[in-house]
């Protein structure tokens, strides 16, 4: 079971495909989002604004005068996820996490590339 902190930033599947539909479609009426989850993925009334709710006391989406709007676009949200994980998992370092994310599969060139990149853009940035 996770903290608040922690659960900030997870969804379940449920909850990320309809963030998805919200983050396509937005702003979109509430209304609209309702008929919306109801044909995409069959669901009441009820669940739509409970589901809705609780991502908005996250602070991921508002809901203000029924327009659902984004207040974490779709890459600051999983970039928010992406540094909890490695915070978490491994101490904050990102060294140890591409260490052992290239330890189960083989870093392309392309890839390695964009990582010296990367630490080239942030170098210069000091």
């Amino acid at each position: 079971m996770g903290n608040a902190k922690t659960d900030l930033y997870h969804m379940g599947t449920v909850e990320r495909r309809f963030a998805e539909m919200i983050w396509e479609q937005e702003p979109i009426g509430s209304g609209e989002l309702v008929k919306l989850a109801e044909d995409r993925l069959e669901w009441k009334k009820s669940t739509t604004y409970t589901v809705l709710r609780k991502l908005c006391d996250r602070g991921i989406f508002q809901n203000e005068g029924s327009i659902v709007t984004s207040i974490l676009n779709r890459e600051q949200y999983y970039g928010r996820q992406s540094k909890q994980f490695v915070s978490e998992t491994f101490s904050g370092s990102l060294p140890r996490f591409i260490a052992a994310f290239a330890g189960e599969e083989k870093l392309t060139k392309k890839e390695i590339a964009s990582l010296k990149a990367l630490v080239e853009k942030y170098e210069k940035e000091e």
